[in-house]
């Protein structure tokens, strides 16, 4: 059960604070590690939701805790991560047919599927840098990467990590990036296309 309250005091140094719950009633302990802010960091007087549970000594605390408006924006968010799988699994479909009528090469194939992985570990360590307050990775970084072939796993990355995924800015400049990457690979799909490219990393 969700329940809406006010951090009314935040030691960022130690990374714990305390919920002031709406509606009157005692404070509930909250530690940085249940709170997912998409890599921002609590603050006193936000607002937030949160689930109450118990700690290893039986005392009342704070999990799943997010800021006001998050929740709202993840239902909105449904349609569009439906339409993103299915994106997803059109793409992965038309890259086998264009593999098996040999008009893609194993090469991109293997390429998509490379960077998948490192964008998502990428994401991983920068989910990881926004909890423990270190070097961020550039969002320009990111995109890139999706411009690259690794939005799929960026996509995967930030459902599973729940990083990036709330941050609106952020989503529109990457599903842009997903259209470019796509319209990028409809060129590569064009008679002589992929070499074209070929010839062209020849040349760097």
């Amino acid at each position: 059960m969700k329940h809406k309250g006010t951090i009314e005091t935040w030691k960022d140094n130690r990374g714990f604070g305390f919920i002031a719950p709406d509606g009157g009633g005692k404070s509930v302990f909250v530690h940085i590690k249940s709170y997912d802010g998409d890599g921002s960091r609590p603050r006193a007087g936000q607002v937030v939701s949160y689930e109450l549970s118990k700690d290893r000594q039986g005392r009342p605390c704070a999990v799943n805790v997010t800021p006001a408006g998050a929740r709202k924006f993840q239902l909105n968010k449904t349609r569009l991560g439906f339409a993103a799988l299915l994106l997803a699994a059109v793409v992965i479909v038309g890259v086998l047919i264009a593999t098996g009528s040999a008009r893609l090469s194993t090469f991109l194939v293997a390429w998509y599927v490379l960077m998948s992985i490192v964008t998502f570990v990428i994401y991983a360590l920068d989910k990881w840098a926004a909890r423990t307050r270190r070097w961020r990775t550039p969002e320009a970084t990111l995109h890139l990467l999706a411009i690259m072939g690794g939005w799929p796993g960026a996509y995967v990355a930030q459902e599973l990590l729940r990083h990036k995924s709330s941050k609106q800015p952020f989503q529109t400049i990457f599903w842009i990036s997903v259209v470019v990457n796509m319209a990028i690979l409809g060129w590569l799909l064009t008679p002589g296309g992929e070499s074209t490219l070929v010839g062209i990393l020849q040349d760097l």
